[in-house]
């Protein structure tokens, strides 16, 4: 993100001192088993008994990626813009290659959703997609499955240990298999993807869409660069008046304090959720581009740090858990049953964030503003 300093992100992980071992590897865990959450439940798509097996078939697909994504940011310095990007990539992957849910018009055609899903009328023909699903399945897949669960993380650990990566060779190669298994788990399931199958020219373009996502992810502009170290104070000559510094000028802005991005992230994810047909669509689209704008350009100022990072994560999760008293878990549930299932969700967000800005004070980020 800009305005950090930069955060090592090519050095390998550091195993001589406290970090080895299972406190190494605790921060890959726990994200393998959030990320899953994030992405199916915290929203209540499955009822509380079904959580535990949900996590742990879908952990190697979703937790996998995650990992994956948080690596190649942290190693090349790309920040969160990267995150971001491949958070999208992983959405179009994901959406239009693995489960192909992006063009099968039949995908929740046995779940609670398929009324919503027949009354759609946002279906492009030509592409063979529903606007409407195609853009809450991205704009979910980058907010809950992949940068919400890498903010929470990363809010529990050092400022150190959040900035550098947390695998070596060897752990990467396994989570990129484990990563690969778990999408091949979730391809060769027909009874989700109800035998359907993507025609070429679909899946071609949906490939084509994620080598771009990728390419621009990878762009060097996106990596951080240490701050120019300030040039020791110099008389200036009488004769020439030392002109006034511009590239100093966007840097004196102070970042808003934590709670405005939040609050702007979750008016947004609530203000969109539940909007429906094409001006749904613009909609969505037009308040998502307007948040990203917003975003970045507070990102670039003087005290963004964690806290703001950890403010919009957790807007979105608390979002997430607000509608999740709203829709239905993809299978029926009795009324009961699905109260208690939210009411767990609700309980399991606020543990869990409140325990990453207790971290965050135990290192001193109050995230106060210059």
């Amino acid at each position: 993100m800009t305005g950090q300093q930069p955060d090592g992100g090519d050095r390998l992980p550091e195993l001589g001192d406290r970090s080895t071992g299972w406190r190494r590897l605790a921060p890959v865990a726990a994200l393998l088993l959030l990320a899953p959450w994030a992405a199916e439940c915290s929203w209540g798509g499955f009822a509380v008994g079904d959580m535990l097996l949900a996590v742990v078939v879908l952990a190697p697909m979703y937790g996998g990626a995650a990992v994956l994504i948080r690596e190649a940011a942290r190693r090349s310095g790309g920040g969160w813009p990267m995150i971001v990007l491949l958070a999208a990539a992983f959405g179009v992957l994901q959406a239009g290659l693995v489960d192909q849910s992006l063009f099968n018009p039949e995908f929740l055609a046995d779940t609670e959703f398929a009324e919503r899903q027949a009354a759609d009328h946002t279906r492009v023909p030509v592409l063979g997609i529903s606007a409407q699903e195609a853009v809450g399945y991205l704009s979910n897949h980058v907010a809950l499955s992949i940068c919400a669960p890498i903010a929470l993380v990363e809010s529990y650990l050092s400022p150190a240990r959040r900035r550098r990566p947390w695998l070596r060779l060897p752990g990467l190669l396994a989570v990129t298999v484990l990563y690969l298994l778990g999408s091949l788990l979730i391809f060769s399931d027909d009874g989700g993807r109800k035998g359907f199958q993507a025609s070429t020219l679909q899946l071609a373009g949906a490939a084509v869409v994620v080598l771009a996502l990728v390419a621009v992810a990878v762009l060097p502009r996106w990596r951080r660069r240490p701050p120019p170290a300030p040039a020791a104070p110099q008389a200036a000559p009488a004769a020439v008046p030392a002109a006034p510094s511009t590239a100093a000028a966007p840097s004196t802005a102070a970042a808003p304090r934590a709670r405005w991005p939040g609050l702007l992230v979750g008016g947004g994810y609530l203000g969109v959720a539940l909007l429906s047909g094409w001006p749904g669509v613009a909609i969505t689209i037009a308040v998502v581009a307007t948040v990203a704008l917003v975003l970045a350009r507070w990102s670039g100022r003087t005290g963004w740090g964690q806290r703001h990072v950890l403010a919009c994560a957790g807007a979105a999760l608390l979002g997430a858990a607000t509608l999740a008293y709203l829709i239905p878990p993809y299978a029926p549930a009795s009324p009961v049953e699905a109260l208690v299932s939210d009411v767990t969700i609700s309980l399991v967000t606020v543990v869990l964030l409140g325990g990453a800005y207790a971290r965050l004070r135990r290192h001193g980020e109050t995230g106060a503003t210059p």
